[in-house]
């Protein structure tokens, strides 16, 4: 019976954990984009972007899932997207202004004078981002990421409110035998991918050590 329960389980551990990587594969970069945006001098994209990411991080994800699912067929008469793509692009977005928030601080929390003593080393802005700030930024970042990440990893259990077939789904279909125990059994998934993520990040944070 383990290793039935085992075998399902993990067909349903891999749909958590493809919807955990590609989510970071489009929100890191995304969320950076959004960074800019929400620091733009130009008043309109900045105002525009930050209203965005005050809807996004101020409403449930929950509720997005439903909206993104549920809201072109409703809304516009519009096929309903496949549900793992529907839930892929709500945590994408959600996760990217998150991510844009730590971004923005990593970003600002850098020194002024570090830009001026890159213009004064005749550098250009790119090359004063590239090669002064950003490693900066990475080390200032990895805490908060790191609890993102492992956040992220726990709310991709929300996705089974759309029918999307995620490893808590095939847990609780075992209730359904009488069984409670392989409900717990995810949990202990969860425990041992976290911990992974947790461990991780203590090396990067080790390897980053040199910025002190």
């Amino acid at each position: 019976m383990l290793l039935t329960v085992t075998t399902t389980l993990l067909g349903g551990f891999g749909t958590t954990l493809k919807l955990f990587f590609l989510t970071l594969l489009f929100a890191l970069p995304l969320g950076l984009v959004i960074s800019f945006g929400s620091m733009s001098r130009f008043s309109p994209l900045r105002y525009l972007t930050q209203t965005f990411v005050w809807i996004i991080r101020g409403s449930p994800l929950l509720l997005q899932i439903l909206i993104v699912f549920y809201g072109p067929g409703l809304l516009f008469h519009l096929p309903l997207l496949p549900r793992f793509t529907a839930a892929l692009l709500s945590f994408v977005i959600n996760y990217a202004c998150y991510f844009s928030e730590i971004y923005r601080g990593g970003i600002q929390s850098v020194p002024r004078g570090q830009y001026e003593a890159g213009q004064v080393l005749g550098m250009t802005p790119a090359q004063i981002f590239f090669r002064i700030t950003l490693l900066q930024v990475v080390k200032r970042i990895i805490p908060p990421m790191g609890n993102e990440f492992i956040t992220l990893v726990k709310d991709t259990a929300l996705v089974r409110v759309i029918g999307v077939y995620e490893i808590i789904w095939t847990g609780e279909s075992f209730t359904k035998k009488g069984l409670i125990w392989p409900l717990f059994y995810t949990g202990l998934f969860y425990l041992i991918f976290n911990g992974g993520l947790t461990i991780l990040f203590r090396k990067v944070e080790e390897k980053l050590d040199y910025f002190k």
